[in-house]
């Protein structure tokens, strides 16, 4: 039943602490590789840096909402809003010429 989640690839759920800095200060992010990875791809879909993507989310959380009381787990939440609003668009048809 659940062999497709206990069959990941361990390096997957390992977790990996990045070093970056959110508004001028330096501060590290411990979240798993997986996560690391989606936050890799939105960063990459707004042409900046995955540091660049983390520290505007960041402002912009402080602007709306002030400080999160947990960062690290509104990244996570945020990896999970770009799959459900990659799952909810429309796939793209490519033509073969």
């Amino acid at each position: 039943m659940c062999e497709v989640f206990a069959g990941q690839d361990p390096e997957r759920y390992c977790s990996t602490t990045r070093r970056l800095r959110l508004n001028g200060q330096s501060t590290s992010i411990r979240l798993e590789n997986a996560f690391w990875a989606t936050l890799d791809d939105i960063a990459a879909r707004d042409g900046v840096t995955t540091p660049v993507f983390i520290s505007t989310l960041h402002s912009e959380v402080l602007e709306r909402r002030g400080e999160p009381s947990n960062f690290t787990s509104l990244l996570r939440c945020a990896c999970l809003k770009f799959m459900e609003i990659s799952c909810s668009e429309p796939a793209t048809a490519i033509a073969a010429e």
